[in-house]
């Protein structure tokens, strides 16, 4: 007698060839809306500046190729600070040098304290200054170095988390310490000063400007995956609500307030980094004078069609 049928023996048989039915988990494979895993969060300099220090102390060039505290999201693991971008802060100081090597991964740093600290990228020297915002194209040799007084922080901004789903990353170590390299032009395509980033927002009339990086050659985007741009928010005023499908890396350059990510509130000042979640409508509010750095995952979006942005009721 042949047995009844049934959807739990069709499962069932369906496992045994390793096969699932796609009808049972439409709504999980295909949502309503987005649905990010990354959660806002803020990361306190005051809190992570000690943490620095102390790795200075205790972690030598020798014993980490590069010496850096990752910023991960709450909800989710290394190398995420969002679901598709990397924020880790790192340190370097005088006389050390961060070893030559390059990767798939597209990286910015935005300079954070400190000078006279200098990457290397691909042959050209670049010296980074506070505010600055530094490029290092995919697959190119870099290296760090710090030939002035102090400490030299930064945050740094990768692609990494998008390599999970694509398994098409690694680095590849250079034979020497240092990669050749001569300084750069004063135009180069790797260096982008605050002072000329600044001069754009106080251009803008009204309490809230908003300014994208261009790169000097191409004239998109700083990278394909990566947009970076900044915001001007004056005392007491507030940006737009909005939401977008991308996420957002927000790093604050100077002042203090708070943004409002759907229901959370993240207060922030200067030196603090937070992230905003793919679809969150987000609101910042200024109790200081502030200028905002953020980095976000538009390009790529852009480049499968998958980028939305709207404006949201207060």
């Amino acid at each position: 007698m042949i047995a009844t049928d049934s959807l739990d023996r069709l499962f069932a048989e369906a496992a045994a060839q390793d096969a699932q039915p796609l009808w049972t988990m439409m709504d999980a494979m295909v949502p309503p809306h987005p649905q990010p895993k990354a959660v806002p969060h803020v990361w306190r300099y005051a809190a992570m500046r000690p943490l620095l220090e102390r790795s200075g102390n205790l972690v030598g060039t020798q014993d980490a190729e590069r010496r850096v505290f990752m910023l991960i999201n709450p909800a989710l693991k290394p190398p995420q600070t969002t679901d598709t971008l990397y924020a880790g802060l790192q340190l370097i100081l005088p006389g050390e040098v961060a070893q030559a090597h390059r990767h798939v991964a597209f990286a910015l740093r935005f300079i954070i304290e400190g000078d006279a600290a200098y990457t290397a990228v691909g042959g050209e020297r670049v010296t980074m200054r506070r505010g600055d915002l530094i490029l290092t194209p995919s697959w190119q040799y870099h290296d760090h170095g710090h030939e002035g007084d102090g400490p030299m922080v930064w945050l740094d901004g990768l692609d990494l988390p998008v390599y999970q789903f694509f398994p098409a990353n690694f680095a590849q170590p250079y034979a020497e310490e240092r990669f050749p390299s001569e300084p750069a032009p004063a135009d180069s395509h790797l260096r982008y000063p605050w002072s000329d980033m600044e001069a754009r927002l106080e251009a803008e009339d009204g309490p809230y400007a908003y300014a994208e990086y261009a790169h000097r050659v191409s004239g998109g985007a700083v990278s394909r995956v990566i947009g970076a741009a900044a915001e001007r928010i004056a005392r007491g005023g507030s940006s737009p609500t909005r939401r977008e499908t991308a996420g957002i890396v927000y790093h604050v350059y100077r002042g203090r307030g708070s943004t409002t990510v759907g229901t959370a509130r993240l207060d922030w000042e200067k030196g603090d980094t937070f992230c905003i979640p793919a679809w969150m409508p987000y609101r910042h509010e200024a109790a200081k004078d502030t200028y905002l750095f953020r980095y976000d995952d538009r390009p790529v979006l852009e480049a499968i069609g998958a980028y939305r942005s709207e404006a949201s009721a207060s």
